[in-house]
């Protein structure tokens, strides 16, 4: 339980330290910093975590009920701070993609990559292909045979909803179209 307790923490912490690696020092105030900061109190938190994790489960003094039972407490007073670092890393995470994604040229990058050949020859392999499929299609050229099996397809989906509905909504119905309705003085 340790072990993967651990592994949980190492994995929250790995992308971000290799995401922080990438720039040694932050700009302070950013979003990077402010993740930075939560990630190491996170760190410390659950270094202090796993020793008495460990601790407690190297105590042989312990019958494994009661080992189990104090496991499942301390985590139970752990569990609320990696709720707290995880929505903190998803909130800082979404205004470090915001902050990186402010000088990219969306319209610049579409265009350019519509202007590609490759792109260009699918889009127009695509758009012949779409339409030989509706020139040729059943659907847009329907036979007296094609007008009946939809017909029948149609009621069949009808006769499904009716039943749906069930007796006593339809009861319901036919009581509320023979009351008279009531009009206001």
């Amino acid at each position: 339980m340790i072990r993967m307790l651990s592994l949980t923490a190492a994995l929250t912490l790995l992308p971000l330290s290799s995401a922080l690696a990438q720039e040694a020092t932050p700009a302070p105030g950013s979003a990077e910093a402010r993740l930075q900061a939560a990630s190491s109190a996170f760190e410390q938190r659950m270094e202090r975590f796993g020793q008495r994790a460990e601790a407690l489960s190297l105590d042989n003094s312990l019958p494994e009920l009661e080992k189990s039972a104090r496991m499942a407490a301390l985590w139970a007073e752990y569990s609320p701070d990696v709720t707290a670092f995880t929505a903190e890393a998803t909130r800082q995470a979404s205004q470090i993609a915001a902050e990186a994604l402010k000088d990219i040229d969306v319209n610049a990058l579409v265009a350019e990559a519509l202007n590609d050949p490759d792109v260009q020859e699918a889009m127009q392999s695509g758009a012949a292909a779409g339409t030989g499929i509706a020139r040729n299609s059943a659907w847009t050229n329907p036979s007296p045979e094609q007008i009946e099996t939809y017909g029948l397809i149609a009621q069949y989906a009808l006769d499904q909803a009716q039943d749906a509905v069930g007796p006593s909504d339809q009861a319901d119905d036919r009581a509320a179209k023979a009351r008279p309705a009531v009009q206001n003085p």
